[in-house]
């Protein structure tokens, strides 16, 4: 895809999404770190410096939000799809390297297929420094259509609901 047009779009887009989403004082408040790095349609990556409140007892990367990031960043990649999000369907994480305090780590979420009504991502997670997978999940959404007996939003990504362009208008 050239530069320009619909990719400055969705990095800005992404970026909007990104800061309406984690400003809030809900558990999605959790994610307001994240940077969104780059996106184009169906793709968004993202990254994270670890801080202490993202460490589990072990000192490693606390699997919740791995789970988390996964859902929200790959939400986050439907959205530049311009498809509205709606309510997970199904969410798998596959927990493979630890992650430790103060390192980054990148969150890398694309389309794998845009349907009518379902949505399917996939996100590796990655160690900055030298490229470590260290989780890896995919991600069902059922996505928010018109006349869907109020699927749209409902307590998943901290959307809302929201398409990408009722967000960019509140912004």
């Amino acid at each position: 895809m050239a530069s320009g047009g619909k990719a400055a779009l969705s990095l800005r887009t992404a970026r909007q999404v990104l800061k309406f989403i984690s400003e809030g004082r809900n558990f999605d408040s959790i994610i307001k770190n994240v940077e969104v790095v780059s996106a184009s349609p169906g793709k968004v990556l993202c990254e994270l410096r670890l801080e202490e409140q993202h460490m589990n007892t072990g000192a490693t990367l606390h699997g919740g939000l791995t789970a988390t990031l996964v859902d929200s960043i790959s939400t986050l990649a439907i959205m530049t799809a311009d498809k509205p999000p709606g309510v997970s369907v199904n969410l798998s994480v596959n927990y493979l390297k630890p992650a430790r305090l103060g390192e980054v780590i990148h969150i890398d979420a694309r389309c794998l297929q845009l349907g009518r009504s379902l949505a399917f991502a996939s996100v590796d997670v990655r160690r900055k420094s030298d490229g470590t997978l260290l989780a890896h999940g995919s991600h069902t959404k059922h996505l928010g259509v018109g006349g869907d007996g109020g699927l749209r939003g409902g307590g998943d990504g901290g959307d809302g609901g929201m398409s990408t362009s009722d967000t960019a208008a509140k912004s």
